[in-house]
């Protein structure tokens, strides 16, 4: 049986394995990008662009896929999953195995390493969700104090509209 010692080094190897894949894709996507607006360094010919006229786009549909998407989906959710996992991991073979545990200063070791910048992706993640749940209670405010002004001002007119028309008829009755 193999020693879950050794699975974990090979875990480890496996991450850091992933972790450069990872890495070089991310590599691979910004030098694409770069190179996506200069054709003569792809040995490709100019293509001429027809004049379309376009719908105005929002600016969600313009940016499209940006260094920072890249960046959270390549990088940053990959090293909270390992991160978590090989936390969990080590803890429930720690459990099991006490020779796990003579050499579990290493294994906090590396669990600490990873979890430095899981923990800021993290902590980020959760300010930018507060920050949207800040908007939006904030939008809701906004929208309900509107309401209520539209039903004041309706309420007022419809008010107005009847005292216009109660003095509308008494003058019509004192002129008869």
């Amino acid at each position: 049986m193999i020693e879950w010692i050794t699975i974990l080094e090979v875990l480890a190897v496996a991450m850091a394995l992933i972790g450069c894949v990872l890495a070089s894709g991310v590599l691979v996507a910004f030098v694409r990008r770069a190179l996506k607006g200069t054709p003569h360094l792809r040995n490709e010919t100019p293509i001429k662009k027809q004049k379309k006229e376009k719908e105005p786009m929002s600016k969600e549909a313009r940016e499209g896929v940006t260094f920072n998407d890249i960046f959270m989906f390549m990088i940053a959710v990959p090293l909270v999953l390992l991160w978590v996992g090989f936390a969990g991991f080590v803890i429930h073979t720690g459990l099991n195995n006490s020779a796990v545990l003579e050499n579990i200063e290493a294994y906090t070791t590396l669990i600490a390493i990873l979890g430095g910048p899981a923990l800021l992706i993290i902590k980020d993640a959760l300010d930018v969700w507060k920050q949207e749940q800040a908007e939006k209670t904030a939008f809701y405010k906004i929208k309900a104090q509107a309401v209520i002004d539209y039903n004041d001002a309706s309420q007022k007119q419809s008010q107005m509209i009847e005292t216009k028309a109660q003095e509308q008829e008494h003058k019509m009755e004192t002129k008869k």
